[in-house]
């Protein structure tokens, strides 16, 4: 089939000539309906439009007059990350300044307005917000440069740094941690400008500051986002207004519970069941004690390397050194028992080798009293192993003699005044039965060390919750 002939059978074949003129005619038909595009046009380049090259953008706007007011309103996309060795923090946010240049006007019958992105934005005057205490601070760039300007045809300006990322200071007291709470603020502030020329603002109070509320931190609970405002003063150039993005964040407590305090109070609680085991059992009880003080020493050392160099005593620092003397003066307590067993001991050997049969005062009383002839042959028997006296009469042993009458008086005093004297050592030594005793003082010690350290719980936990 040619070209001429139809596609269509039974129908005549289309002049192809024609058909191209009705398509002409009816493209510019539409054309005619659209706006003209001016970008197309020579003589209504963006310069021209915006008198860019008719006016100084170097100088503020109004400049000689009053103070040109700027309202800025932030969006807080994310908070990235704190970090309590550096004491600083890092957000992402989009920062939006609007004010007025009437440089910028430009006529228009729609009255709408004009955006550009930020090639335009090295070419007109913007204020030169920065961020105060900022250690880093970039603006995101990819695909471009996230910048937006958006003029009004009254002369009304929108600039948008659409995604910033600052990472800035933020002074941290650590005396309650990890029980603690942070408060955080981002400080913006004109460079150059003194309050006389630049008036930095909140366009809209505190609904200026919006947050997205899936923002969250693995350690803190972000509880509050409120904007302030004041003036700052430098000695060397004046007074410049200065805007606050202030945030409270309080730390979870649940990863410190598991990490630091649940094992801190295991191994004081390990170091208790010393008391349970044999004190003859060195070996064992030693090794405990030095167990349980070095991973005392590994839990505090672990605590410490996440933390700042701090000057002050943090509340950890409080509950691990007081678990580490509970766990020491376990150790102790099993060195003050194995002193004085050993010294116990060796006491008790000294009396074994000095304690000899004591039978002189009880012998002389006996053969006394034989001489009167008042003891058996059985009780004279027992007296094997002392000197025997021959039997003589009395007259003459009353003659030779002369025994006086209060001779077993004497004796009889004398073995009296040694029974009270042993029962005053008898009574010492009952006063001294605790230190003595080595199964007192672990009995003791089963009760003191828990009801201590749970005392010493009950007022930490109620000081810093």
């Amino acid at each position: 089939m040619s070209a001429s002939e139809s596609h269509f059978p039974g129908l005549p074949a289309a002049d192809p000539f024609t058909l191209s003129s009705h398509h002409r005619a009816n493209d510019e038909h539409m054309n005619s309906l659209k706006p003209p595009d001016v970008t197309k046009s020579r003589k209504t380049k963006t310069e021209h439009l915006l008198k860019v090259d008719d006016h100084d953008f170097t100088m503020r706007p109004a400049f000689g007059g009053p103070a040109i007011p700027v309202g800025v309103d932030v969006q807080v996309e994310s908070l990235d990350s704190i970090s309590e060795v550096d004491m600083d923090f890092t957000m992402t946010l989009y920062l939006r300044h609007y004010w007025k240049d009437e440089r910028l006007s430009f006529s228009s019958s729609t009255n709408k307005s004009m955006t550009f992105d930020g090639r335009l934005v090295k070419k007109i005057w913007v204020p030169d917000v920065f961020f105060v205490h900022s250690k880093r601070s970039f603006i995101h760039d990819t695909t471009t440069d996230n910048i937006m300007l958006r003029v009004y045809p009254d002369g009304h300006v929108l600039y948008s740094l659409s995604r910033v990322t600052v990472t800035a200071a933020c002074n941290m007291d650590f005396s309650r941690f990890p029980l603690d709470s942070q408060t955080c603020s981002l400080e913006l502030e004109s460079y150059a400008y003194t309050d006389e020329d630049l008036m930095l603002y909140w366009k809209s109070g505190d609904e200026s500051l919006s947050t997205d509320d899936r923002i969250s931190l693995s350690q803190f609970l972000i509880q509050k986002f409120h904007t302030t405002s004041r003036l700052a003063f430098y000695s060397s150039t004046g007074w410049y207004n200065r805007l606050y993005i202030n945030f409270t964040l309080r730390r979870h407590i649940f990863f410190f519970l598991l990490q630091t305090y649940f094992p801190a109070t295991l191994m004081v609680m390990l170091s208790w069941v010393s008391f349970w085991i044999d004190r003859r059992a060195v070996p064992a009880r030693v090794s405990l004690g030095i167990t349980t003080v070095l991973t005392m020493s590994t839990i505090i050392t672990g605590v410490n390397a996440s933390m700042p160099r701090v000057s002050y005593i943090k509340a950890v620092d409080i509950y691990l050194w007081v678990s580490f003397v509970f766990v020491f003066l376990s150790v102790l307590e099993y060195a003050a028992v194995n002193y004085l067993s050993t010294v116990q001991d060796r006491r008790e050997r000294k009396m074994r080798e000095r304690s000899l049969p004591c039978t002189c005062s009880i012998s002389q009383t006996r053969t006394m009293t034989m001489l009167d002839g008042t003891y058996s042959e059985a009780d004279t028997n027992s007296l094997a192993g002392y000197t025997e006296e021959p039997m003589v009469p009395e007259d003459e042993l009353e003659e030779k003699h002369k025994v006086p009458e209060k001779s077993e008086h004497m004796v009889v005093h004398l073995s009296m005044s040694s029974e009270s004297a042993a029962t005053k050592k008898r009574k010492s030594l009952r006063a001294l039965n605790i230190i003595q005793n080595t199964h007192a003082i672990d009995k003791y010690s089963r009760m003191i060390f828990p009801g201590s350290y749970i005392f010493f719980n009950l007022i930490y936990w109620s000081v810093y919750c």
